[in-house]
């Protein structure tokens, strides 16, 4: 019974700690899905030849062709692992040489209770992950 009790005050202390570890976690993971994302839209751009177009939502990561509707690729969005993306839905459109058009720079906000990560997109295609 001791051992019990005292098992159960130890996850007691731990619980806590243990949550603020897995929001870490699961707001990395949003962030590295995105910036995946964005080298894969990047890619498909220069291999096929095409500009596309990447848009990035709460629900929803996708890439489709300027213009067209039919995806090429889609994924659930940071809300699928209780991330919340700030601000308002972002889309990139990339040329076939790999370059974005218009106002691509932009700071991809994602937090989860406390943890929370940024996703910086350059107009050249670099894209890092920070705190």
């Amino acid at each position: 019974m001791l051992i019990l009790a005292l098992s159960g005050v130890l996850f007691a202390i731990a619980l806590p700690r243990l949550a603020v570890i897995l929001d870490a976690i699961e707001v990395r993971t949003a962030a590295s899905h995105i910036a995946a994302a964005h080298q894969r839209a990047r890619m498909m751009a220069v291999t096929k030849g095409q500009v596309l177009v990447l848009s990035v939502q709460q629900d929803t990561v996708t890439i489709h062709r300027r213009g067209e509707d039919p995806l090429l690729w889609s994924e659930s969005g940071p809300a699928a692992e209780g991330v919340t993306l700030d601000g308002a839905p972002r889309q990139f459109t990339f040329s076939p040489e790999g370059l974005t058009f218009g106002l691509s720079n932009a700071t991809l906000r994602l937090s989860r209770n406390s943890a929370t990560r940024a996703v910086v997109v350059s107009r050249l295609g670099r894209v890092r992950i920070t705190r």
